[in-house]
């Protein structure tokens, strides 16, 4: 089988099956409303893989073999001996057989556009790394440099280069809510950057790549330019897990990602747990 993004079954013209996860309880591998594609070539996507996986893509295989008129069934997996697995939780897969890819994706459409947008501003050694290691993470990668030959050098057809040779201008016209890493050759672009998604102030995340000292001396800068002290703590410089000291661009690239995963964990965590008090108060 050839391992594919959920995204490539758009260009699949025969029959599919999307296996999707209705029901999950206890320890599992995936979240409720995950979803796969499988034919009998190609898997787009993953439930979770391990034996539930597996199991899945059989039943998908002998239901794309099938010559009744079968289009979906429910199957109820416990996650334990009976699969050789010891998660202890249970999942129920819904699989429905498509005639299409572009029609097994066509009630998901919201899921798969809804990605978190990652402006990568540099893109030397550490922005190469950076751009390319971010792919998979339920990202929207955009790589933004002054130097033309440097977005060349980024070969991934996925991330989305930007040349323009003021690139802190860009910030006013990007969408709410992004994901900001800021490493350019210049410590004057950054500083320029830095200003605008500041002034903006309508940003998930601002990482700056630097020393303490360059932090230090950015705040001081940010603190004569009236910023509220609050609003310049979240710049998080030097950016990247902190237990990782390492100068090689590939493992700063890692740290990062890191850092930016954690962050997106946490978050979820706090607005689900948002949900649930708001939840409690209505029904008070």
């Amino acid at each position: 089988m050839i391992l594919k993004k959920i995204i490539d079954a758009k260009k699949y013209k025969k029959e599919i099956i999307k296996a999707k996860l209705i029901t999950t309880e206890g320890s599992v591998p995936r979240d409720t409303g995950t979803f796969m594609l499988i034919t009998t070539k190609y898997l787009f996507g993953s439930i979770g893989g391990g034996q539930l996986e597996y199991s899945i893509i059989q039943k998908a295989k002998k239901l794309l073999n099938e010559k009744e008129i079968i289009n979906n069934q429910v199957i109820n997996i416990p996650l334990g001996p009976s699969i050789g697995q010891c998660c202890g939780g249970y999942a129920q897969v819904k699989i429905t057989k498509y005639d299409n890819g572009m029609q097994s994706l066509k009630n998901e459409k919201f899921m798969i556009n809804k990605l978190d947008n990652l402006y990568i501003f540099g893109a030397g050694h550490v922005g190469q790394e950076l751009s390319s290691k971010s792919l998979d993470l339920d990202f929207n990668v955009h790589l933004i440099d002054s130097r033309n030959d440097y977005l060349k050098m980024q070969n991934e057809k996925e991330i989305i280069p930007i040349f323009t040779k003021f690139p802190w201008m860009l910030i006013k016209n990007l969408p709410k809510k992004s994901y900001y890493i800021v490493l350019t050759h210049s410590h004057d672009y950054d500083f320029k950057i830095i200003n605008e998604i500041l002034n903006l102030n309508t940003f998930q995340f601002v990482g700056l790549i630097g020393s303490k000292t360059k932090r230090k001396r950015f705040n001081n800068r940010f603190v004569k330019l009236g910023y509220n002290q609050y609003l310049i703590n979240k710049i998080e410089c030097p950016i990247g897990l902190k237990n990782i000291t390492s100068k090689k661009p590939g493992e700063i690239a890692i740290s990062i990602i890191a850092r930016l995963l954690e962050y997106r964990s946490n978050l979820s965590s706090i607005q689900i747990d948002d949900k649930k008090h708001l939840k409690i108060i209505n029904e008070q």
